[in-house]
C-alpha cells in the first residue's frame, strides 16, 4: 500500500513539473514575441495591455474636411471595435477597410475602381484609386492631419495604410486599423520609415 501511494505521489510531482515547464516556455515565447514587435514598430501604442495613450487634440487650423476625418478617427480609436466593423463583416486584413470606412463617415468617400463601392479592401487598389483621382502625393510630401499614409516594404509595417492625426516637426502620429490587432495610435519620426510610398489627400 505504501509503495502504491509513493508511486502516485511521484506521478503527481512529475505532472506538476511538466505543467510548470510548459507554462514557462509559453511565457518566454510571449515575451520574445512582444519584444520583437516592439523593436520593429517603435511607438506602437497597444503592444502591452493598457498602453493606449490619449488621442491628440485636433489642430484648430485644419479645414472642415480634415477636422471631420480626424474626429472620426479619434472616435474609432477610443472605441477600438472589431475589424469586421469596417469590412462589411468580411474577415480579412482590414487596414484599407478602416481608411475607406473613415473617409465615408467623414463625408469624402472613396470609390473602388473595380466595384464602385465606397470600400477599398486592398492597399494597392487604394493607391491606384488615389493616383487615378489626382490625390496621390509623393513620399517627400509634407503630411497634414487627415492624409492617408501608404506603406510597403522595407517599412516595418509592410504593405499597409493608416491616417495622419498629428504632425509636430518631424514627428508624425497616425492611427490605423489592423495594427497590433486593433485600432492603434503610433508616433514616429518621418525619416525613420523608409517604406512610405506616398500620401493620399482627402477629397473636397
Amino acid at each position: 500500500m505504501t509503495a502504491t501511494r509513493e508511486r502516485a505521489s511521484r506521478r503527481r510531482r512529475s505532472t506538476v513539473a511538466v505543467i510548470v515547464a510548459t507554462l514557462s516556455v509559453v511565457a518566454a515565447v510571449g515575451v520574445i514575441t512582444v519584444s520583437t514587435v516592439a523593436d520593429r514598430l517603435p511607438g506602437l501604442s497597444s503592444i502591452l495591455p493598457g498602453a493606449r495613450p490619449d488621442f491628440p487634440a485636433i489642430d484648430p487650423t485644419l479645414s472642415p474636411v480634415r477636422a471631420r476625418i480626424v474626429t472620426v478617427v479619434g472616435e474609432q480609436y477610443r472605441r477600438n471595435p472589431a475589424g469586421t466593423t469596417y469590412s462589411d463583416g468580411v474577415r480579412e486584413p482590414w487596414c484599407a477597410d478602416f481608411v475607406s470606412w473613415t473617409m465615408r463617415e467623414a463625408g469624402v468617400p472613396l470609390s473602388n475602381p473595380n466595384s464602385g463601392s465606397w470600400r477599398i479592401p486592398g492597399v494597392l487598389t487604394l493607391t491606384a484609386h488615389l493616383s487615378d483621382t489626382g490625390r496621390l502625393r509623393p513620399p517627400g510630401h509634407r503630411p497634414t492631419p487627415g492624409d492617408i499614409v501608404l506603406y510597403d516594404k522595407p517599412s516595418p509595417m509592410g504593405q499597409h495604410t493608416n491616417i495622419v492625426v498629428r504632425v509636430d516637426g518631424d514627428e508624425i502620429t497616425t492611427v490605423g486599423g489592423n495594427e497590433s490587432g486593433g485600432v492603434t495610435l503610433r508616433s514616429y519620426q518621418l525619416r525613420s520609415d523608409p517604406g512610405i510610398r506616398g500620401y493620399g489627400v482627402p477629397g473636397r
